[in-house]
């Protein structure tokens, strides 16, 4: 073995892991799950650390790896809930607005088709250009542009979105 690729990816792992846990906790809506595709996901990745030398390989192939077994898992997952379209108890006004909208817009992103969440988490979350979020989702751009387009749509149906609004700034992401 090589100690330089395998420090290189325990560099990656300490210096990622964070970023890496919120992209996973905004793929699944929970942070259990995103850990546990995290943790998945690298060790998917450390069998081809040696063909990734260049950090940004290293990054954009975990990314793609992350979308792809989040899609594998929730293909798998048996959806036994029925969901409603109302609450059987009437919500109190909150002084917690601020977390409650982010919960709205956590809810919604979940509803929207796997690819089409990951193109706004990719796009808006994570500021990438849409020439790598195809690279990631291993699509076109166009592909790319028409789902982030149709995500925003839907978001906007759920009256959490305005024109004006931008889905990072909805979320409380900080720059």
């Amino acid at each position: 073995m090589d100690p330089g690729v395998e420090q290189e990816f325990a560099s990656f792992v300490d210096g990622r892991f964070t970023a890496l846990q919120r992209f996973g906790y905004l793929l699944t809506g929970e942070w259990h799950l995103a850990e546990d595709l995290v943790q998945t996901s690298l060790s998917k990745v450390w069998f081809h650390r040696k063909a990734l030398r260049s950090s940004n390989a290293l990054e954009s192939y975990t990314r793609t790896v992350m979308v792809n077994t989040s899609t594998q898992w929730w293909r798998r997952k048996w959806r036994g809930e029925t969901p409603t379209e109302f609450l059987p108890e009437a919500a109190a006004p909150s002084q917690y607005g601020v977390v409650e909208d982010r919960d709205r817009l956590l809810r919604a992103l979940a509803t929207l088709p796997r690819r089409t969440r990951a193109a706004l988490v990719l796009r808006y979350f994570e500021d990438l250009p849409d020439a790598e979020i195809a690279q990631i989702m291993g699509c076109s751009t166009s592909t790319v542009k028409s789902s982030v387009s149709r995500g925003l749509a839907k978001l906007r149906e759920h009256h959490l979105l305005s024109d004006t609004d931008t889905l990072a700034a909805s979320a409380g992401k900080e720059g």
